[in-house]
């Protein structure tokens, strides 16, 4: 034991401060002595890895999983029968069921290949299969170093997609011919036969559940295996989880601000970077707590919700209430009763005018806009929704609205609400809903006082700060640009850093200490207090005995000696599950549907103190280390930084 960790310790053997290892310091040291694994069973891993034979069929992608078999499709028959979705199964009921990698469909989006990395990945792996490392036992986490948005917690998410990329890595012949193209011509042709054997069957991935709240330093996935595949996995995680960690992280920052009686619809389709931004982001909106989206293809793929009504342009196409000349509407309920709607809504809009306590309200409505909504409701009675700020919101669009949702009424329908796009949406809508009231005062139609306004516009979370301080009567958000494209903070920052190989812990330094890596295979366990919230995330080295409840545990800052302190949890969960074992062996975590990840994210975020979670001036969460892992982590810091000298 001794001898093994003398390697770590400085060469300077003149200099007493550098080379002084006392007892107390290896006490802490020597459970990760217990990680360096013997040489020869390194060889024989790697000998067996060698002997592994990859017999693929070329439309591996589209028709068989890992191992050969027929895939299970896990999208509605209508996705799997559209030539459009070749490869592209989505996860509408998740793959919950069986989290066997040959039920673990490709990744929703087709553009997700090996080939979706950075050159250096595979001009590394080169450089790694000329060496011999190739089979060399790694491990990666997978971190983010700071929370996004001036916050003091993200949301986890792009769990699923790794997990699917993993289960179906494979090169291609044609990814393999292009990279001959691209790689210099003197390397050497048994690197691209190797390429064809490569898949992540040797690979196992623990993580923190899809959809947890989760902190700075802590790792988010922990990825061991091969050396090389397990670095050539680095560029394609990072892609699939920083952007969607940041959305879901700005969508549950959206819903906090709005309050859980509002409903959040995802209108980013539009503004979103691309058609992958466009449809992950409705995706990852709907796991950060939002109720429905407007994109009519991420509702196909992924079971979220589609609301929508129209725009300014169909307001702006009618001219006259004359261009409408299918007038009829068939009462709701009554199959003989048929009333010419046109003539029923201009009855209501005349007897509402003649109400004196309307009389402010209803002046002369602009027609075209009447017509327009009329229109709208003989196409859609059950859903009647309108857009009410194209000419005049309380002179018009309001009193238009309430004239045809009173027709509507008459004939057993019930009008779902309206839209405000523009303006001062606090104003607007506590004067609609004071017109609302009195509708239903004057003409005795119950919960008409209680119909839904909507609010769009440009909304992001001081909006919602500023309305709820003002005071308002909306009942419905639809939020756009500023939470699809994550507008205050353009990305999140996860890295992907090497902590230990063959055994050996790693560390990478930089004078910069958030940049500072803490090394070794780790566990990492969440810690409660007495009033049931989370007090703090502790990382300890894989061979430590785990905290337990009602047990003293010492919690230590990673990088300050001066920040530490003593927890008595009352409950201790552990952060990571198996997502992935390849041909392990080991038990894996079935993938949740994104309804049960959406689940998990609402009590994840109710189960956090409320002065963390607050948008001004979070206090900081803290994440630790044990104090065996604390010294271990200076210990090897010492041992790697080079020492230096003076004249």
């Amino acid at each position: 034991m001794q001898r093994q960790l003398r390697k770590h310790r400085p060469k300077n053997d003149g200099d007493a401060e550098e080379t002084k290892c006392d007892e107390e310091t290896a006490d802490g040291i020597v459970v990760f002595a217990s990680i360096i694994i013997d040489w020869r069973e390194r060889e024989r891993i790697s000998n067996l890895s060698k002997k592994r034979v990859c017999d693929r069929r070329k439309c591996f992608m589209m028709e068989t999983s890992g191992n050969g078999t027929p895939r299970v499709n896990s999208s509605s028959k209508m996705a799997e029968n559209d030539h459009r979705n070749l490869g592209i199964l989505g996860s509408k009921v998740g793959v919950e069921a069986d989290g066997a990698r040959d039920r673990i469909p490709p990744t929703t989006n087709p553009l997700v290949t090996p080939l979706l990395t950075d050159m250096y990945q595979i001009t590394m792996a080169y450089a790694y299969w000329k060496a011999g490392k190739q089979n060399d036992f790694a491990v990666f986490d997978l971190l983010h170093r700071k929370n996004p948005f001036g916050g003091e917690y993200t949301v986890f998410a792009g769990l699923e997609e790794c997990i699917r990329f993993a289960a179906n890595f494979h090169f291609s012949e044609s990814d393999i011919e292009y990279l001959r193209t691209i790689l210099p011509p003197q390397c050497e042709e048994g690197f691209f036969d190797y390429l064809q054997t490569v898949d992540c069957s040797e690979v196992v991935i623990n993580a923190i559940p899809e959809g947890s709240v989760c902190f700075p330093r802590v790792p988010l996935m922990r990825i061991e295996g091969p050396l090389l595949v397990v670095q050539l996995l680095e560029t394609t995680f990072l892609t699939l989880v920083n952007y969607a960690s940041l959305v879901t992280t700005n969508a549950a920052r959206h819903r906090r601000v709005a309050g859980n009686d509002k409903i959040l619809l995802e209108f980013g389709l539009r503004r979103a970077q691309g058609p992958d931004g466009g449809i992950s982001g409705s995706k990852y909106c709907y796991l950060g707590g939002f109720n429905a989206t407007s994109n009519i293809d991420a509702g196909r793929r992924f079971g979220i919700p589609v609301r929508g009504t129209h725009s300014h342009a169909f307001v702006s196409s009618f001219m006259s209430i004359d261009e409408i000349t299918k007038r009829s509407l068939q009462h709701s309920t009554k199959p003989n009763l048929t009333q010419d709607f046109v003539d029923l809504t201009m009855q209501f809009l005349n007897r509402m005018k003649q109400k004196e306590s309307l009389a402010y309200y209803f002046g002369e409505t602009n027609h075209s806009e009447l017509a327009a909504f009329t229109s709208y409701a003989l196409a859609f009675p059950t859903a009647f929704t309108a857009l009410v700020d194209t000419y005049d919101v309380l002179k018009s669009g309001v009193p238009n609205f309430c004239a045809v949702a009173l027709a509507l009424n008459e004939l057993g329908y019930k009008a779902v609400g309206i839209r405000l796009d523009s303006g001062d949406l606090s104003y607007f809508s506590i004067e609609t809903r004071k017109i609302f009231k009195l509708i239903e005062e004057e003409f005795q139609v119950q919960g008409f006082g209680n119909t839904v306004i909507t609010a769009s516009n440009d909304i992001n979370e001081e909006t919602l700060d500023a309305l709820n301080k003002q005071g308002h009567e909306i009942d419905a958000f639809g939020i756009g640009t500023h939470l699809i494209t994550c507008y205050r903070q353009p990305a999140l920052g996860c890295v992907y850093k090497l902590v230990e190989v063959n055994g050996q812990p790693r560390i990478k330094l930089s004078e910069d200490v958030t940049k500072v890596t803490i090394p070794c295979k780790k566990l990492c366990y969440r810690l409660y207090g007495k009033e049931g919230y989370a007090l703090v995330d502790l990382m300890i080295g894989e061979n430590e005995p785990p905290p337990k409840a009602g047990e003293r545990i010492l919690c230590r800052h990673p990088f300050s000696e001066s920040k530490r302190a003593y927890v008595i949890p009352q409950r201790v969960d552990p952060l990571y599950k198996c997502y992935w074992s390849g041909n392990s062996g080991v038990p894996t975590e079935p993938l949740p549907t994104l309804v049960r990840q959406r689940e998990h994210c609402q009590k994840e975020l109710a189960a956090q103190r409320p002065d963390h979670m607050r948008g001004l001036n979070p206090t900081p969460y803290k994440v630790s280390v044990s104090g065996k892992l604390y010294d271990f982590i200076h210990f090897l810091w010492l041992s790697e930084a080079p020492v230096g000298e003076l004249h």
